[in-house]
């Protein structure tokens, strides 16, 4: 008898397990599945709008053209940078984000379209 209760107990965790979401691989657009945590196929393709200051924009310029998978599409003297952008999910365009905030002589970096593209 106490075998059986053992036995139920078991399977409720698992059931408890199978249940639950993981949050993390929501957030970051990964697939749950019984083995592992898969990748969706394709890409995060996105358009960031940067302002930058004007007198520094070549340097802001050459900053972002190396970082890997962006591009410049637009530019305006006034300090304006069009980049765009292609990386393999929402974390590391996040992580991208990030980044181009973060370059000196950047004053503001805006996410302004994002579309995912599928193989």
């Amino acid at each position: 008898m106490a075998q059986d209760a053992l036995n139920r107990a078991a399977l409720n965790r698992a059931a408890l397990n199978r249940a639950t979401l993981n949050r993390r691989a929501l957030i970051t657009g990964r697939v749950l599945s019984a083995d592992r945590i898969v990748a969706p196929p394709g890409a995060e393709i996105a358009s960031i709008l940067v302002q930058a200051r004007p007198e520094r924009l070549a340097e802001v310029e050459a900053e972002i053209t190396a970082l890997p998978g962006c591009e410049i599409h637009g530019r305006d003297p006034r300090g304006k940078l069009v980049v765009v952008t292609e990386a393999p999910d929402a974390g590391s365009l996040g992580t991208l984000l990030n980044t181009i905030q973060s370059l000196p002589n950047v004053y503001s970096a805006a996410l302004v379209f994002h579309a995912i593209e599928t193989a």
